[in-house]
């Protein structure tokens, strides 16, 4: 019965929440009122969501329903809090794959990919102006961008791959840090 109630409980955790950080009350709602995990037990599993990759939702889906009822637990969790967008997804592939022929739904993606694009350009700026400004009234963190430019050449002229540039940025990032 357990399995059930953790599955209803997170699919509507993932119908009714827009997933990240807006999970997180409802989950500790969840948990807390079936008493399945105590306050600090909740906030702990959130701890170590944000430390694994992927999702926030999923994570403590899958780790809350762990703790509550073991492996099965948290399949059921993670199913349930995976239902709605896989749902949701699996319905615009239908619609996609039904109207791909459609003039109407050309045009539309066509007006789309501009903005798409502007968005892209927008989100690079921003994250641009955080990571290389420096703390002096805006003026540019040369060690932030001596690393950028670093990673740039590796990834662009010496073909490494994400992973290994990735741990090249951080070591230089620790190595520079009393600098940025």
């Amino acid at each position: 019965m357990i399995y059930l109630e953790l599955f209803i409980s997170f699919l509507m955790i993932g119908f009714t929440s827009f997933g990240g950080m807006s999970m997180i009350p409802l989950i500790n709602d969840q948990m807390l009122s079936h008493g399945w995990m105590t306050s600090q037990e909740v906030a702990d599993i959130v701890a170590i969501a944000e430390m694994t990759p992927g999702p926030l939702g999923l994570n403590c889906a899958t780790f809350a329903g762990a703790r509550t009822a073991g492996i099965l637990g948290s399949l059921c969790a993670t199913l349930g809090v995976i239902f709605p967008s896989l749902t949701v997804t699996m319905l615009a592939a239908m619609f996609l794959k039904k109207f791909k022929e459609s003039k109407l739904m050309d045009e539309a993606l066509y007006g789309i990919r501009p903005v798409c694009i502007g968005m892209i350009f927008a989100v690079m700026i921003q994250q641009s102006m955080t990571n290389y400004a420096g703390t002096l009234l805006g003026f540019l963190s040369w060690p932030a961008l001596l690393i950028g430019a670093t990673a740039l050449v590796m990834l662009i002229r010496f073909k490494w791959s994400v992973p290994k540039t990735i741990l090249l940025a951080a070591g230089l990032g620790l190595a520079m840090g009393g600098f940025a």
